[in-house]
C-alpha cells in the first residue's frame, strides 16, 4: 500500500470483576468506578495511553533493533524524539527547547474505553490488616462485574518522528518545512510497536488483586489514505451502517483487517498478522521527503 496516512486500531475487549480505571499508586486512590450517566463504566483515555505505552515499552525494550531508545516516565518527557518513543508518539510539554515554540501534537491517540451495556456494579469489602502502630480498617471498593468495552487508538503517520519547523519574514509565517527525527526503518519500527502494543494492554492498575486485561475479542485495523476516524463506529454500528463503513473505506483505496475470535472465520491473531504483513510492504507517508536531511531535534531547532 503507498503512503499510508493513519492508522485506526478498534477493538472489544471483555472485562470481568474489574476496576480497570482505579490504582492505589497509579492516577489517584479512587473508591468508586468511573461511571457515566448511563450506566456504562469508562476508562479513560489517559489511562488508555498510560496502559499502551507501558505496552509499548516492555516491546521496546526486548526489541533488539531498538538501539538507544526508550520510553521515559510520563512526568520526564523531554523533546529528543530521535530517542524518547513518549516523545516521539506521545508528543512532549517542552515548550521552550532550543528554538520551538509550542507544545508538539501527539501522533498516537486515544479515546476512552467504554461499556458496550449498562454496566452492573458490586463492591468488594476489603479488610488492611493490623501492621506495626496501624489498626484494621475495613473499606470497600466498587467494581463492574462483565463488561465489553469498546476502545480505539489512532497514528497519524505524517506526525512520527517527524517536526514541522515553521519559517517567518517580517513577523509573517510564509512557508513549513518539516524535519525528519530518524530514518524509514526506524519509522517503521515504531509503527509496529504501536499495532503489536494495541493486543497486549494491561496494565490498569497495579494492585494484585486486579489483573484486568484490554486483550481484544474483535478487532478492526484500518491502514488508511486520509487521516479518518469514522471506522472507530464500526462496532457500536447497526448492520447497514457496518456495510457502508467498510464500502467506504475501500472506495478511497484504505484496506482494513477484521479479526473474531468468537464467532469470525479471521481471528484476531490472524488479523494481527495481516496489518503486520500489510505495514512491511506498505511506504508510510512522509511529509519530510526521505532520509537525506535526518538530524536530531536540538540540530533542526538549534537557536
Amino acid at each position: 500500500m503507498e503512503n499510508v496516512k493513519g492508522i485506526l486500531v478498534s477493538l472489544v475487549a471483555p472485562m470481568e470483576n474489574h476496576i480497570a480505571n482505579a490504582g492505589e499508586k497509579l492516577l489517584g486512590n479512587v473508591s468508586s468506578i468511573k461511571r457515566r450517566p448511563d450506566e456504562r463504566v469508562y476508562i479513560s483515555g489517559q489511562m488508555q495511553r498510560h496502559a499502551l505505552f507501558r505496552a509499548i515499552e516492555r516491546l521496546n525494550w526486548a526489541d533488539a533493533q531498538r538501539g538507544s531508545t526508550y520510553v521515559s516516565n510520563g512526568d520526564g518527557v523531554d523533546n529528543r524524539i530521535e530517542v524518547n518513543l513518549r516523545s516521539d508518539l506521545g508528543g512532549f510539554m517542552d515548550p521552550q527547547g532550543a528554538n520551538y515554540t509550542g507544545r508538539r501534537t501527539a501522533p498516537l491517540s486515544a479515546t476512552p474505553a467504554v461499556a458496550m451495556k449498562e454496566s452492573e456494579v458490586g463492591r468488594d469489602l476489603l479488610l488492611r490488616l493490623k501492621q506495626m502502630d496501624r489498626e484494621h480498617a475495613i473499606a470497600t471498593r466498587e467494581f463492574s462485574q462483565s463488561d465489553f468495552m469498546l476502545m480505539n487508538f489512532f497514528l497519524d503517520i505524517a506526525a512520527i518522528s517527524i517536526s514541522k519547523r515553521f519559517i517567518y519574514e517580517g513577523g509573517f509565517h510564509v512557508r513549513t518545512e518539516f524535519v525528519k527525527h530518524v530514518d524509514e526503518n526506524e519509522r517503521r519500527r515504531r509503527v509496529q510497536l504501536f499495532l503489536e502494543a494495541t493486543r497486549m494492554i494491561t496494565d490498569y492498575a497495579n494492585q494484585a488483586r486486579n489483573a484486568t486485561s484490554g486483550e481484544p475479542q474483535q478487532v478492526l485495523i484500518v491502514f488508511d489514505t486520509i487521516l479518518s476516524r469514522k471506522a472507530a463506529r464500526y462496532f457500536k454500528a447497526p448492520g447497514q451502517e457496518r456495510a457502508n463503513i467498510i464500502n467506504e473505506l475501500s472506495q478511497r483505496g484504505a484496506r482494513h483487517f477484521l479479526g473474531d475470535d468468537e464467532e469470525g472465520t479471521v481471528s484476531v491473531a490472524q488479523a494481527y498478522q495481516g496489518a503486520l504483513e500489510l505495514l512491511n510492504h506498505s511506504t508510510l507517508y512522509d511529509p519530510a521527503g526521505g532520509d537525506d536531511n535526518v538530524m536530531t531535534f536540538a540540530q533542526a531547532f538549534a537557536g
